[in-house]
């Protein structure tokens, strides 16, 4: 995919797969490494307002959360300035987004960049979640969901432009 759009292959990048509940990160240097995640409860799609996970290429075009504390809610990609730990029981019911925010924006058009489809504007994240018990099972709204001590670790060695699979065989 990279060839057929003249995007030079990366020295890391991340594959995430619907089917197996789980994103590798690999880079050229060092064996691949695998995470539990939640992708959309919705069947994959890349259509707004569907709450399916988008298929495709995508880079990652935006990182939010540099120093915050694990757990810390984000809301329009700002800090409340609490953990979820820290809310009251009636707000962690919702999933929450949590820790850190990776966010995706789409790279093939007429797929998942475009009217109607375009990843970006959907607002497509990697981010952690306060319900990690539902991890490793599809639950999200469309984002890619890990544990919160997973985003943080990979959130360093995940720089901007990144190249992001996300595939459902």
């Amino acid at each position: 995919m990279c060839e057929s759009m003249s995007i030079p292959v990366p020295e890391s990048y991340l594959l995430v797969s619907i089917p197996q509940q789980a994103l590798c990160f690999a880079e050229k240097s060092g064996e691949p490494e695998w995470y539990p995640i939640s992708t959309s409860k919705a069947p994959p799609s890349c259509v707004e307002d569907s709450f399916g996970t988008p298929l495709g290429l995508h880079r990652v075009k935006e990182k939010f959360g540099d120093g915050e504390p694990i757990g810390t809610v984000f809301k329009g990609r700002r800090s409340v300035g609490q953990t979820f730990d820290q809310l009251p029981p009636e707000d962690n019911i919702c999933n929450l987004i949590t820790s850190r925010i990776l966010w995706l924006e789409g790279l093939e058009p007429g797929r998942n960049r475009g009217a109607g489809i375009d990843s970006y504007h959907r607002y497509i994240y990697f981010h952690g979640t306060n319900h990690e018990e539902r991890i490793g099972q599809p639950f999200s709204g469309g984002c890619i969901e890990f544990r919160n001590q997973d985003i943080i670790d990979l959130y360093p060695r995940i720089p901007l432009g990144s190249l992001v699979w996300i595939d459902n065989q």
